[in-house]
């Protein structure tokens, strides 16, 4: 079993900024890309990304995910 993070829920609503923060301190080997809710993004998954996506306020909108 793997202890290794591959998600962040509690970071749903924080500010865009400090869930980045988050995610690189948890996980300092992904690359983070920060997009705009509804934003088209290739499909596939890459085992070395995270995606945080944020509403028109600045906030986490849906869980960050590895892939």
């Amino acid at each position: 079993m793997s202890t290794t993070k591959t998600s962040w829920p509690e970071v749903v609503g924080w500010p865009a900024a400090q869930a980045v923060t988050q995610v690189g301190t948890d996980r300092p080997d992904v690359a983070i890309e920060v997009l705009p809710a509804g934003t088209s993004v290739a499909p596939g998954f890459s085992g070395t990304r995270v995606r945080v996506f944020f509403n028109g306020s600045g906030s986490v909108s849906q869980t960050p995910v590895v892939g």
